[in-house]
């Protein structure tokens, strides 16, 4: 229950809204149109619905959470340590388990590109985030 205590909740929250924040350029006007042909679908096809929202939340405020209580447990308190760190958990947790899933689900590099890229991209602004704000 410490780790309760020792991390910084209003740094997760900020780290958290902000990654989440960014998937709207990402999916939308940088990326989205790429995305949907990765997919397969058309925008016609994409059900509005606030269930993948609530739960790509809550998952960005699990991500964060594990980052602080990493941030802690290695003393990191830069800006460039908590982006380094980022990028680590990025590429080698988040996007390494994409290309794997992608390996047997028949996902296109494509699509593993866009999902891991903003992955990675969150995780290196959540370590700086993080970082800095103790």
């Amino acid at each position: 229950m410490e780790l309760l205590t020792i991390v910084n909740w209003w740094a997760i929250i900020v780290a958290s809204l902000v990654s989440f924040v960014i998937g709207w350029p990402w999916y939308g006007p940088l990326f989205g149109t790429a995305w949907l042909d990765a997919l397969g679908k058309s925008a016609d096809e994409i059900q509005p619905s606030p269930k993948p929202f609530i739960i790509s939340l809550v998952t960005t405020l699990i991500t964060a959470f594990v980052m602080a209580v990493l941030i802690v447990a290695l003393n990191i308190n830069t800006w460039s340590d908590g982006a380094l760190l980022g990028l680590f958990v990025g590429i080698g947790f988040i996007a390494a388990s994409n290309i794997s899933d992608a390996a047997f689900c028949g996902w296109s590099w494509k699509l593993v590109a866009i999902q891991s890229g903003y992955r990675v991209l969150y995780s290196v602004i959540m370590g700086v985030i993080l970082g800095v704000w103790q």
